[in-house]
């Protein structure tokens, strides 16, 4: 292994977009000639770079809802990138690929209970998929803070990628070497930080990557001083759909960056996970509570109004609405599994074995129940889980990204949180509806006036 490394990380995500009440996916007429973006972009960038076999020489997470899709609609795809990490796994004993957390929601923002539902169902799809536990999980946005990284290492995750203004030191800060965490109860991390000029540069500027034996000259080389006889390693971070749907031909690019343009350099592609065997942390740090790489304000943009997206005046009251969603849902289960002596949190997290296709709801119900329900008790629990699961999914990030409440991805979580009241009241014969309405009714659209009540109560019209 040489002393001058680095490593492209490619971040792959799409959040779920079929409507929960009929499973189906509209169709999205910006997507066009596509029926909707998932299709559009399997065709310019997961095909492509599956095609070029960029998952073999790349860092990346995928996320669990897009996986999912890919394997039922095109599964040659995802079985091109399961085979192309199992490589890797195989000559190095560790992985290229890390996991992400379930739903993609911003973990900071969370409870502790949903953070650990949420990277619990994020490492058993990991497992499912590639055939072995993750080292490395990819935080939505990158949004940490210390109780986040805390659950990551109860949970058998060794390192994480963050942005190098999420350390609470930066003066100082040696991005060519992993750092330590040190996490409360005698635990720790690994902590990568991405070279931030170099990354921005791969992710908004496309002349940059028009040539990748240029980029090899003008922009990698610099990092690495001739003779250093110090160990350097730099991490370049984007998404990964840049690479031929927000950018196209970059796949091409990627392809030649990671074999080609190196041939006469001294410099070696090593993935994280290989880097830490051969060269651990030295030295730890401490980092910025509640911080990502897409807001320099913290995690405001997903919870209130945030310069980097205006008009989010909606954001907190929807935020609320949807807490109390959550406090509704989470105590008619509890109170549901009282009578058999189950916690919630331990009783939810097991759902991921349904998630991943290893059970059915009901041989889910048999096992952990010990016996077998009847029939009205099964059919409870059934929609009791479900309820669950799209509790968890109104939260997904993308819902709450963009300044306006009038987009397709608010009305999607919205979609997700009434159909989780729906699926309720089926289980319990309790109405919630006209409650939750209420909550809702205080966020609305600065634009169009639209209010999420109305998005919510108009999802029970049409289901």
């Amino acid at each position: 292994m040489k002393k001058q490394a680095f490593c492209v990380h490619g971040h792959f995500y799409q959040p779920p977009r079929e409507n929960p009440f009929t499973g189906m996916i509209p169709v999205e007429p910006g997507a066009a000639p596509f029926s909707n973006w998932n299709e559009k972009i399997l065709q310019q960038c997961y095909r492509p770079n599956a095609v070029e076999g960029n998952f073999g020489r790349i860092s990346f997470d995928i996320g669990p809802t897009l996986a999912t899709w890919m394997e039922k609609s095109n599964p040659e795809v995802m079985q091109m990138i399961v085979d192309q990490e199992r490589s890797v796994y195989e000559k190095f004993g560790v992985s290229n690929g890390m996991a992400q957390s379930y739903n993609h929601t911003i973990l900071p923002l969370a409870t502790r209970e949903d953070k650990i539902t949420q990277v619990k169902w994020g490492i058993a799809d990991f497992e499912n998929r590639f055939g072995h536990e993750p080292l490395g999980m990819w935080a939505p946005e990158t949004a940490v803070d210390t109780e986040t990284l805390s659950v990551f290492a109860d949970c058998g995750i060794q390192y994480t990628i963050l942005a190098p203004w999420q350390a609470k030191t930066i003066t100082d800060l040696d991005i060519s070497k992993p750092y330590w965490v040190d996490l409360p109860g005698n635990q720790r991390i690994a902590v990568f930080f991405y070279g931030a000029g170099i990354s921005s540069k791969v992710s908004f500027l496309p002349e940059s990557t028009v040539n990748a034996d240029g980029f090899v000259f003008h922009e990698l080389l610099p990092f690495f001083p001739e003779n250093s006889r110090k160990e350097r390693y730099y991490l370049i971070a984007s998404d990964g759909e840049l690479y031929g749907h927000h950018q196209p031909f970059r796949d091409k690019f990627l392809e030649w960056l990671t074999t080609g343009a190196l041939e006469n350099h001294d410099l070696e592609i090593i993935f994280p996970a290989v880097w830490l065997q051969k060269f651990p942390p030295e030295k730890s740090i401490k980092i910025r509570e509640n911080t990502s790489w897409s807001c320099h304000h913290g995690v405001k943009r997903w919870a209130t109004v945030c310069p980097c997206s205006e008009h989010g005046e909606w954001k907190a009251p929807l935020r609320r609405a949807f807490n109390k969603i959550a406090e509704i849902i989470d105590s008619e289960m509890q109170e549901a599994l009282k009578p058999y002596g189950w916690d919630l949190l331990d009783f939810r997290n097991e759902y991921a074995s349904v998630l991943t296709h290893w059970e059915t709801p009901e041989e889910l119900l048999e096992r952990l129940m010990e016996k077998r329900l009847d029939a009205i008790e099964e059919t409870k629990f059934v929609k009791l889980m479900q309820s669950q699961y799209e509790r968890q999914r109104m939260f997904t990030s993308c819902g709450w990204f963009f300044g306006d409440f009038d987009r397709l991805e608010a009305q999607n979580d919205i979609s997700y949180a009434a159909r989780a009241i729906d699926l309720l009241e089926q289980a319990i014969g309790k109405e919630y509806r006209k409650q939750v309405g209420k909550y809702l009714s205080k966020a609305e659209s600065w634009n169009s006036g639209l209010k999420a009540s109305t998005v919510f109560n108009n999802m029970f019209k049409v289901k």
